[in-house]
C-alpha cells in the first residue's frame, strides 16, 4: 500500500465507495448520515494532522479501513515490509450505536510471509493521556513499547495498533470503557484483515493496562460484535477487572496521602472523562485550588508529562483532592450513578471466552493490584474460560510486559497452531 499521491488518493476514493455502497446496500446508512464531532479543546481535540479528519459521512459499517498513509520512519518499528498510518471504521462505545472513525497503524513484516497470510496481532496500548496529540499513531511509542512490539514482529506478527475512541480523531476519549475499546481493537483487526492483502484471518488479540482490559474486553465483546473475525487467543498483562467481590477490587496497598505521587494523574484524567458524563462538573467541585490548575492542564497533555507536572508541584493526595466533607454537591449528586456506569462501562459482558487467555501479572503491580489480575485469572476459570496465568516475582505494572514474553510467546505459538493450553488458574510465583 505503498502509493503515489494520486494513487493513494485513488485508493481512499475506491476505498471509502465501495464502503459507502456496502452500507446502502444493506440499508444501514442513516439518513442524514453520520459525520465526526466537531473538535473541542475541552477534550484536547486537535494539534494533529489533516489525516485524522475525517469531513465526509461515516460509513455505517464497522470495520472498514478508509484511508492510509505511510508512517514516519520515527514513529516505526525496524524489520517492517510496510507501516502505515490508518483510519478505520467502528462504533462508540458511549452508546454501542453510533458509526465513528478511529485512527491507528499497521505494521507488517519483511520477509515471505507463511501460506496464508501473516498472523494478526491486535495491540491494545497503555493509558497515553486523552488528547488526541497522545495517539500513538501520531506520537510514537515508550521504548518498552517499541521493544515489545518489535519481538513480536519478529516472531512473525503483523500489528494492528488501534489508538481507541477519540485519540487522533476528533471527540472525548472515554479511556476505561469496556465497549469502546473492545470496538476500536476489534475493528483494527476488522478492517485490517478484510482489506490489506497478505494477512490471515488469525488474529491475537494483545494489550496492557488500559489496553490489557481492552484486550479482554475485545475478547468477550468479540463473538457478538465480530464473529468472522478469527480471533485465537488473548494475551493480557496488568489487565484491569472491577469485580463484585471488595477483597479483590482496587489496590491492596493504600497510598501515603502525604507522599508527592504521580499516579495521581490517572485521577486527573478520570475527572475529565467524569465531565463527559457530565459537563456542569468543575474541578473545584472535588479538587483543591493549589491543584486545579494542573486537572485542567491534564487535558491537553499527555501522561509522561502530565505525570512529571504533578510531581514538580508537589501534588499529593491530601493537598490534591478535598476532604469528603467539602466535596461539591455537583459531584455528589454525579457520583450517585457511579454503579450504573460501572455495570455500563467497566463490566465484561461475560467471563467466558470462545478462545484460551494468558494473563501476565508483576507481583508487585499496584495500578492495578495484583490481587485483583489473581481475581480474574480465578474468576474467568471458574466461568469456562481456559486461563493460562503467570505471577512474576518482583515484577511491577510496567516491567510485567516485556517480562512476560518468554511465556506469552510459546502460549501464541500454541493457539495460533490451535494446540491445546494447559490451564493455570491459580498460578504459583514464578
Amino acid at each position: 500500500m505503498h502509493h503515489s499521491d494520486s494513487s493513494s488518493r485513488a485508493l481512499t476514493r475506491k476505498l471509502v465507495a465501495g464502503a459507502l455502497a456496502l452500507a446502502l446496500s444493506a440499508g444501514l446508512s442513516a439518513a442524514p448520515g453520520t459525520r465526526a464531532p466537531a473538535p473541542d479543546p475541552l477534550q484536547g481535540d486537535g494539534r494533529v494532522s489533516d489525516f485524522y479528519v475525517w469531513k465526509d459521512v461515516i460509513p455505517a459499517t464497522p470495520g472498514k479501513l478508509l484511508r492510509s498513509e505511510p508512517l514516519p520512519p520515527s514513529l516505526g518499528l525496524a524489520g517492517t515490509a510496510k507501516q502505515l498510518r490508518i483510519l478505520y471504521t467502528s462504533t462508540s462505545g458511549f452508546d454501542g450505536r453510533t458509526p465513528i472513525v478511529v485512527s491507528g497503524a499497521l505494521f507488517v513484516p519483511a520477509g515471505t510471509p507463511p501460506a496464508g497470510g501473516w498472523p494478526v496481532l491486535a495491540w491494545g496500548h497503555g493509558t497515553v493521556g486523552l488528547a488526541d496529540i497522545c495517539a500513538p499513531s501520531w506520537a510514537g511509542r515508550s521504548y518498552r513499547d517499541v521493544r515489545y512490539l518489535q519481538r513480536w514482529l519478529a516472531e512473525g506478527y503483523a500489528i494492528v495498533a488501534s489508538d481507541y475512541e477519540g485519540l487522533g480523531v476528533a471527540g472525548p476519549h472515554p479511556l476505561i470503557n469496556v465497549p469502546s475499546l473492545a470496538y476500536s481493537i476489534l475493528d483494527s483487526a476488522r478492517a485490517v484483515v478484510r482489506e490489506v492483502p497478505g494477512l490471515a484471518n488469525k488474529v491475537l488479540i494483545v494489550g496492557q493496562s488500559q489496553g490489557g482490559i481492552g484486550a479482554f474486553a475485545a475478547a468477550a465483546h468479540q463473538p457478538g460484535y465480530a464473529p468472522e473475525l478469527g480471533v485465537k487467543g488473548t494475551v493480557a498483562t496488568g489487565v484491569i477487572y472491577r469485580s463484585n467481590n471488595p477483597a479483590t477490587s482496587g489496590n491492596a496497598t493504600p497510598r501515603n496521602p502525604h507522599k508527592v505521587d504521580d499516579a495521581l494523574s490517572y485521577g486527573f484524567y478520570g475527572f475529565i472523562v467524569d465531565q463527559q458524563h457530565e459537563p456542569s462538573l468543575q474541578a473545584g467541585d472535588v479538587f483543591t485550588e493549589f491543584a486545579a490548575p494542573v486537572v485542567d492542564q491534564a487535558r491537553n497533555v499527555c501522561l509522561s508529562q502530565l505525570m512529571g507536572d504533578v510531581v514538580g508541584a508537589g501534588l499529593t493526595l491530601a493537598n490534591t483532592r478535598k476532604p469528603e466533607g467539602e466535596v461539591g454537591e455537583r459531584y455528589r449528586r454525579y457520583q450517585q450513578g457511579a454503579d450504573e456506569r460501572a455495570r455500563r462501562y467497566s463490566v465484561y459482558p461475560t467471563l467466558k471466552l470462545n478462545h484460551p487467555v494468558f494473563i501476565g501479572t508483576g507481583a508487585e503491580d499496584v495500578t492495578p493490584s495484583a490481587i485483583s489480575q489473581l481475581a480474574l485469572m480465578r474468576d474467568a476459570c471458574a466461568a469456562g474460560t481456559v486461563v493460562e496465568g503467570h505471577l512474576y516475582a518482583g515484577l511491577g505494572h510496567s516491567a510485567t510486559v516485556n517480562g512476560s514474553l518468554k511465556d506469552s510467546i510459546p502460549f501464541a505459538r500454541k493457539v495460533i497452531a490451535g494446540e491445546q493450553v494447559t490451564p493455570v488458574c491459580a498460578p504459583v510465583l514464578e
